[in-house]
């Protein structure tokens, strides 16, 4: 098979699309040009690169439209140039470069690895061809810019001149980089050919959103995109490169249909994935509460009551559970923030069990409201009801604020019930510190987003999705992770491995990360279904004080409304399609506004004219309201008077500053640390820590419910290595070499007394030589918060010290990230 042979199609900035003709639209292949992938799915086909183009988005296939995709659409696939192409061993591999471009041969004339970068996360595997390939190689893949990972590494299998990898019997992975490791070469020979093979759900970007600032452009497509990446054969799924648990998680699916709705429109998928989980909470019981608001979601973009009435009964039948275990529900996963339990380790948590009963007071409030739009005023009562009952409990309790930790209240702001006084104590305690307001689950911040929404914080909302979903940009993600700390940026170069968790390998393409899409839309630009199936739409665009200019297109049943809104110019316009009418604020962003013209005709001048296409016209807060908007297009004119507000950044503050390194005092640790106490782990066996603790620190011991992670080593005894710690302070000698190491990650709770101010330092050692590299993440023992930015130490061989200066108890997590686990061998205390 020659690849060279095919057409190409360029996207600017993106990669090379090769397999395709240059018209944009896949031809048959003979026989003799089909690779062996064509066996599972059928070329890219029906349809044309027509649609605009889209710089911001990390979609090689964005502008492909396809003519009338449908769920019953099986899944088809396209093939990757590398966008660029490195080598560990140049005089091995001439004519690398070549892989680039249409035409390429490299002649192999040693051992050695090429390192193809696709430029963007594909669901993929990947090729090479080869005429004279004599063996001795093997192919990897990665998410990341380092392949040395565990089962995606392989001999490839031989078709014809074609190798491919094949990992798994699904074939594909979750692939941004791939490797050809030469491990042998008797005998010059030539790669004529590399690509990647990416499958694909035929899927078009129905809706759109663009604005002032490029990164929340970015975000909105990237969001959609890893949606699309996951869109499986017959479900909402998750790629999860090396992972067990590709399946359909209920709860995701919440978030990435609320994305595709959003930005796809395809409806019958949604539905169908709907009827697939609709009586599997995967053992969770916040994920049956999601499903029930995803029903919701479908129903009020689409109108459709038929799927709403067939799922009356099981609606009921899950809130009715919620109200049963209500008073103490059994939590198994909230999330994986340690606020959260740190996924199934210790979710039972008041604070996740908070977070539940406001989460069911949420959706029994929802779906109160949709059944009253269908008709169902009995089910409206009932559960208003419910819903109002159980929030005059918790008002029993004039403090009942206080007990609420971020994610509780979050969920308890959504439910839309609280008053004002009620909202702002909340803010207070949880939602004005930039750091603590991030939750480790880009899947728990889309609720913290929403909330912030509810609470009218826009500053704080757009400056929380930069952290959290533009950090993943930055740091050269092309769909969004499963979990992300902005401090990572910091202390990882782009793309480099990021560490492994209490999730397991963590992955860089998550469906339930795709919240922001949905966000920004519904939020930002404001377009929201009044009725179901958008037969009236609300638009009421929130800018913050960080863009100037918005656009976003939605998909409705009636087709897509589509907004403009310029704060610099004026000059807004919105188009509202044929059985729609339509709401619109126009924004006044805190300054005066008059006068505002409609279609040329003045419509507001600090009182009310008639204009044609519109009804009343009124000033509600922030905006000029147009209410009963006729479909058509509207160009609104708005002359601004005053100063624009100014965004000021809040500062990114940890309690705890970053920790230094010291890659000097080795073993020796005795005039350096240590002067109030220590722990030497498995110092006198593999079950036997030395331990001389200061009388303010209570305990140093594993997390409670850790599930024995914190397993426990002595490499090596009576030895007169340096690095190995000392006995004692004196530096004697013979020495011990041991650790505590878990895999992908453990932790430890240090219970000082709080107040007191003590330096406390890390002793890392990678005795066996593995590569080791480690994260370090440090928490407030107490409210688990992070209080201290993401550290990493690796090329520990000889031995490394993390320091830090402490004022409270701490947890410790200590995470992997490459080589064969994470370990840690002492800890040591010192006055400050």
């Amino acid at each position: 098979m020659v690849m060279r042979r095919w057409g190409v199609v360029v996207l600017a900035g993106l990669c090379t699309v090769i397999g395709l003709h240059p018209g944009g639209c896949a031809g048959a292949l003979a026989p003799s040009q089909v690779s062996p992938i064509a066996e599972p799915y059928a070329a890219v086909s029906g349809g044309a690169f027509d649609g605009p183009a889209v710089t911001q988005s990390p979609d090689p296939m964005v502008r492909y439209r396809w003519t009338n995709p449908a769920a019953a659409t099986g899944l088809e696939y396209y093939l990757l140039r590398p966008a660029a192409v490195t080598t560990d061993a140049p005089g091995a591999f001439q004519g690398v470069k070549s892989l680039t471009q249409d035409q390429s041969t490299v002649t192999v004339s040693g051992p050695g690895s090429i390192r193809l970068d696709f430029g963007t996360e594909s669901a993929a595997w990947p090729e090479f061809d080869s005429p004279d390939c004599p063996g001795q190689v093997e192919m990897s893949v990665s998410e990341f810019n380092d392949s040395s990972i565990e089962n995606t590494t392989a001999e490839p299998k031989k078709y014809g001149e074609t190798y491919r990898l094949e990992t798994n019997k699904e074939l594909y992975e979750g692939v941004r980089f791939a490797w050809i490791h030469v491990r042998q070469c008797d005998k010059p020979w030539h790669i004529t050919g590399v690509r990647l093979v990416c499958q694909v759900r035929p899927t078009n970007y129905e809706g759109s959103f663009d604005c002032s600032d490029p990164l929340l452009t970015r975000a909105w497509y990237t969001g959609a995109y890893t949606v699309k990446l996951n869109l499986l054969k017959d479900y909402f799924g998750a790629i999860l490169m090396n992972r067990g648990d590709r399946i359909s998680w209920t709860g995701d699916a919440h978030v990435a249909q609320a994305a595709s709705l959003a930005a796809f429109g395809n409806w019958d998928f949604v539905k169908q994935n709907l009827a697939r989980s609709a009586n599997d909470s995967n053992g969770i019981e916040s994920y049956s509460l999601y499903w029930v608001l995803s029903l919701l979601d479908y129903y009020w973009y689409t109108g459709d009551s038929a799927a709403l009435n067939q799922y009356m009964d099981n609606v009921k039948a899950k809130l009715d559970h919620g109200a049963v275990i209500y008073a103490n529900p059994p939590i198994s996963f909230y999330g994986w923030d340690e606020r959260l339990g740190a996924g199934f380790e210790t979710p039972q948590r008041p604070e996740t069990q908070n977070a539940y009963r406001m989460l069911f007071i949420r959706v029994c409030q929802e779906f109160a409201r949709a059944a009253g739009a269908a008709g169902r005023v009995d089910l409206k009562q009932r559960y208003l009801g419910v819903a109002q009952t159980r929030l005059a409990e918790l008002r029993g309790d004039p403090e009942w604020t206080n007990a609420f930790g971020l994610h509780a209240a979050a969920d308890a702001i959504s439910t839309g019930l609280l008053n004002p006084g009620e909202k702002q104590k909340l803010y207070d305690r949880q939602f004005q510190d930039r750091v603590a307001r991030l939750s480790y689950s880009p899947f728990n911040e889309y609720f913290v987003e929403l909330a912030l929404a509810r609470m009218g914080k826009y500053d704080d909302a757009l400056e929380s999705a930069i952290d959290c979903w533009g950090g993943q940009i930055r740091y050269g993600g092309t769909s969004f992770f499963e979990v992300y700390v902005p401090s990572w940026n910091s202390v990882l170069g782009p793309n480099d491995p990021i560490p492994n968790c209490q999730a397991g390998w963590t992955s860089l393409c998550h469906p339930w990360s795709a919240g922001v899409t949905a966000w920004l839309t519904q939020e930002i630009a404001g377009i929201k279904p009044v009725t179901p199936g958008f037969d009236s739409v609300e638009i009421m665009p929130h800018f913050g004080a960080g863009l100037t200019w918005l656009s976003c297109a939605v998909p409705t049943p009636h087709g897509a409304v589509r907004v403009r809104f310029d704060a610099r110019s004026g000059q807004d316009e919105v188009t509202i399609p044929p059985g729609v009418t339509g709401r619109v604020g126009v924004p006044a962003l805190g300054r005066t506004i008059q006068p505002v013209k409609v279609n040329g005709q003045l419509a507001w001048d600090g009182s009310a004219h008639p204009a044609s296409g519109i009804g009343a016209v009124s000033r509600i807060g922030d905006f000029i309201v147009l209410d009963g908007v006729q479909p058509g297009t509207l160009k609104i004119e708005a002359r601004y008077a005053g100063p624009a507000r100014k965004y000021v950044p809040s500062p990114q503050v940890y309690p705890i500053p970053a920790a230094r390194e010291d890659t000097k005092t080795s073993g020796n640790w005795g005039k350096t640390y240590g002067r109030d106490g220590h722990v030497l782990f498995c110092y006198d066996g593999p079950k036997q820590d030395r331990v001389s603790l200061p009388d303010y620190v209570e305990s140093v011991k594993p997390a409670e419910g850790h599930g024995g992670s914190c397993e426990r080593c002595q490499w090596a005894a009576a030895t007169e290595e340096r690095r190995a710690l000392a006995p004692s302070a004196d530096a004697a000698s013979p020495r011990s070499a041991g650790t505590i190491y878990g895999m992908p990650t453990m932790s430890l709770d240090v219970a000082a007394k709080r107040g007191t101010v003590y330096q406390l330092a890390l002793y890392f050692l990678d005795w066996d030589d593995k590569s080791r590299r480690v994260a370090v993440e440090m928490f407030d023992l107490d409210t688990l918060k992070i209080v201290s930015p993401v550290r990493v130490v690796g090329q520990f061989k000889q031995g490394k010290y993390l320091v830090y200066r402490c004022d409270r108890p701490v947890r410790i997590r200590v995470q992997h990230v490459r080589g064969d686990n994470a370990v840690l061998s002492g800890l040591f205390f010192d006055p400050m």
